[in-house]
């Protein structure tokens, strides 16, 4: 029996649905999954996940305390413990950028296990020092398989040194069947008019400021016609975008309900008329996926790490470059006109989103793993 381990920082809602239907794979193929987490809370998700009574094991290396909170050293040491103790045949590592993560990789690598990369990361997603790129490559090298989101991020590992037979992709899914029309249809309007919805956390990569001036401009040009924006989330630029908001007069039209917990954003996304998303940076951006198993159009920044694979412009949505302000004002204003049929854009989007499910996930993790252990086998017998 192949014994899997999947290593994240925090399991939040989309982790859990990855690794059940995980689970629900390795019970086909005689397969057994342990889910582990560095901790239960984390600064940047305030996830509240419950992990009580679940299929297969769960472990938290720290229970009580935040994840920044626990000194490096600790943690790691914490981990490989847990590891000895465990003994996955392989484990599937989220990055490679914290100790505890390479920790686990060269745990891996002295015990012979079969090692796979989780990787959301695309090569635009900062600037790249030649240096910085050698040091990746070195890591990288001792990774025996990888999955990733899509596209982008294979090109990016591939260009890195992983051959493309080493990479899956299937990374980057949520729990679509939480979101469906015809589970949320009937939760009541969280707004009686209709709404653009965007749910970020109140960063400067998330490029809210433009946003809201772009929908001032909508605002202004629309003007009875004019769909409201709900900004949720909260961050260090709620005084900003809330001092913006209140200078452009639109504080009866731009609401600002807080960071809501996943159940709590369920009416937002049964009742919104269009998804959009303005970040000038992400690896990948999850939320656009909730956003399209709602059955939502989408306008999404082409810097988004998903674009290339979701977004099918002029069928579930449209990209637009993030600082071009004038661009965004265009979609909201051909969004919420009768140039475009929204619900059949939705109906597209949720169509198209089912091929990005969990158990889309657990395909592809397996091909990894298989990839990864006859790479051990392979180096065990050399």
């Amino acid at each position: 029996m192949t014994h899997i381990a999947l290593l994240f920082t925090n399991y939040g809602p989309y982790h859990l649905a990855r690794v059940n239907a995980m689970h629900q794979l390795c019970q086909d193929l005689n397969w057994q999954v342990t889910a582990i987490e560095l901790a239960r809370a984390e600064a940047d998700y305030e996830w509240r996940t419950s992990v009580e009574n679940l299929p297969y094991p769960f472990i938290t290396i720290t229970e009580n305390q935040q994840l920044e909170a626990v000194h490096p050293i600790k943690l790691g040491q914490t981990l490989l413990k847990t590891l000895e103790r465990v003994q996955p045949d392989a484990i599937a590592i989220m990055g490679y950028f914290r100790p505890s993560m390479l920790m686990a990789l060269m745990w891996g690598v002295w015990r012979g296990k079969g090692r796979i990369l989780f990787s959301a990361t695309k090569e635009d997603d900062a600037s790249r020092r030649w240096w910085q790129e050698q040091v990746k490559r070195t890591i990288i090298k001792q990774f025996q398989a990888a999955l990733v989101g899509g596209k982008p991020q294979k090109r990016y590992l591939t260009k890195l040194g992983m051959v493309p037979e080493q990479i899956a992709v299937g990374y980057n899914v949520v729990g679509n069947d939480t979101f469906h029309p015809s589970k949320i249809g009937a939760l009541l309007r969280p707004i009686d008019r209709p709404f653009f919805l965007s749910i970020n956390r109140f960063i400067p990569k998330k490029n809210l400021s433009n946003l809201v001036s772009a929908y001032a401009a909508y605002y202004q040009q629309a003007n009875a016609q004019a769909w409201d924006l709900v900004l949720c989330g909260d961050g260090q630029l709620r005084p900003q975008i809330e001092q913006q908001i209140a200078e452009l007069g639109l504080s009866d039209r731009i609401h600002l309900p807080g960071f809501l917990q996943q159940e709590e954003l369920l009416p937002y996304f049964a009742h919104a008329g269009c998804f959009v998303h303005a970040s000038t940076q992400e690896q990948w951006g999850l939320v656009i996926n909730e956003a399209m198993a709602a059955g939502l159009p989408v306008l999404v920044s082409n810097r988004c790490g998903c674009f290339e694979d979701l977004v099918i412009e002029g069928v579930n949505g449209w990209g637009f470059d993030p600082d071009d302000s004038e661009h965004m004002t265009e979609l909201m204003l051909k969004m919420s006109s009768e140039q475009s049929d929204a619900k059949a854009m939705g109906n597209a989007a949720l169509a198209h989103i089912q091929n990005f499910s969990p158990a889309y996930f657990a395909q592809g993790l397996s091909q990894a793993v298989r990839f990864a252990m006859s790479q051990a086998q392979h180096n065990l017998f050399a």
